[in-house]
């Protein structure tokens, strides 16, 4: 008889929202209730598909703030797969290691924490006569900056090794360090899977053991785009192991761009922007689709679009809704005005020739780019700590997303100019 699982990471319940533009009460419920439901259709899953246990590689919370009423919350699910016959396996991530929860609340018996010490756990169904032992290490604090397979227990012969690991594993773009790790010293410890969490996005690496990061099950915000999943494992009598994705997001984050290249009239414009949030939202696999309208091009229209924003969102919000379950979280510009516009006579050519002033004399002096840098850091010192990540991670980060702001300013007032000069038709 096989043994089967689900692999599942970073669920992260009740993290922050991490988006400013969610101000919008109904949205914000969406993304905000998001996670609290995909677990749910975790726990689902893995008694629809009458698995063995649920593997979760760590960072079931987001933090030590976590309320009791997130713990009972997530007990209470736990307590379905108990019900249903099924283990749980948890090791702790970087963002759960302070949680007092898993140690205060009571859990079912069938759940397994892994403490900070290595340990090896045999589940009571193996595949056929072939053993299965889970093996698992947590963290008790946040930070782990050498890697933890040398204090894994060495692979049990003759049984199927599953290897429980939260990991940066050989790094990835926007994850901090964490018990960073080779592939190739993986693929060559003896396990026949390892169990990864920790990088948001999903990875299969195959060969002579499966090394599996199955992303997390529900993104938060526009950086943590696309459908959402968790792993679904089965082990065959003979040893063989098959890999499935199954799909988990509520909410799903996308940037939708539209090209309006050429586009002269408005109401082709919002055309242009129905059509694509309705190819969009055909595509999208979850229940609710979250935009970031992107809008490029060369355009006649790109100082009426830019000062008349408000009323670009307006319109795309109401294909939004005509669509169905779709979502507009922040409309950005990149559209330019074609030559032939930024160059015509009279008032445009003098907003044209500030614009020139602006960007040569101001923008690019290092006294304002050092004077935006301290006003970053102001500013930074007044946000909630979810937020100071919108100023930028570190100081070349922040320099860029403070040029970008006023890059966006000048852009604003501009658009103000140009259209008041009567330049632009619409």
């Amino acid at each position: 008889m096989p043994f089967r699982f689900v692999h599942a990471a970073d669920i992260h319940l009740d993290s922050p929202l991490r988006s400013l533009a969610l101000r919008d009460a109904a949205l914000a419920e969406v993304v905000g209730n998001a996670t609290r439901r995909a677990f749910t259709d975790i726990i689902g899953l893995c008694i629809e598909e009458r698995v063995n246990a649920l593997l979760i590689a760590g960072d079931l919370y987001d933090g030590d703030q976590t309320s009791m009423k997130t713990a009972l919350f997530m007990g209470a699910q736990l307590r379905r797969l108990h019900e249903a016959g099924i283990a749980t396996f948890i090791i702790r991530g970087n963002h759960d290691a302070l949680s007092k929860i898993t140690k205060e609340l009571v859990l079912p018996s069938s759940v397994k924490v892994f403490a900070g010490r290595a340990e090896a756990v045999a589940p009571l169904q193996g595949a056929g006569d072939v053993p299965v032992v889970i093996h698992g290490l947590s963290f008790a604090q946040p930070l782990a900056p050498e890697s933890l397979l040398g204090r894994y227990r060495p692979p049990q012969e003759r049984a199927i090794n599953i290897g429980l690991m939260h990991t940066s594993l050989d790094g990835a773009a926007g994850h901090d360090p964490y018990a960073p790790c080779s592939t190739r010293d993986l693929m060559e410890s003896g396990f026949d899977y390892w169990a990864l969490g920790h990088i948001h996005r999903r990875a299969v690496v195959e060969g002579r053991c499966r090394i599996v990061m199955p992303g997390m099950p529900q993104g938060r915000d526009i950086n943590e785009a696309g459908a959402k999943s968790v792993t679904l494992v089965t082990i065959g009598d003979d040893r063989s192991i098959t890999i499935e994705e199954r799909l988990t997001s509520v909410a799903q984050f996308e940037r939708v761009p539209v090209d309006l290249a050429g586009v002269a009239d408005w109401r082709d414009m919002v055309a242009a922007i129905g059509a694509a949030l309705g190819v969009a939202r055909r595509a999208a696999a979850a229940e609710n689709l979250i935009v970031r309208l992107m809008l490029t091009g060369a355009t006649p229209l790109s100082w009426r679009i830019r000062g008349d924003l408000d009323l670009v969102r307006a319109e795309a919000v109401s294909h939004a809704e005509g669509v169905g379950a779709c979502w507009i979280e922040a409309v950005e510009l990149a559209t330019v005005a074609p030559a032939a516009v930024e160059h015509q006579a009279g008032s445009a050519s003098a907003v044209a020739e500030l614009r020139r002033l602006i960007d040569r004399d101001i923008l690019g002096v290092e006294a304002y780019q050092l004077e935006l840098a301290r006003l970053a850091d102001e500013l930074r010192g007044q946000l909630p700590a979810e937020c100071r990540h919108l100023l930028g991670g570190d100081e070349a980060a922040s320099r860029a997303r403070m040029a970008g702001f006023a890059q966006e300013g000048v852009d604003d007032v501009m658009a103000r100019l140009q259209a008041g000069s009567g330049a632009e038709a619409g």
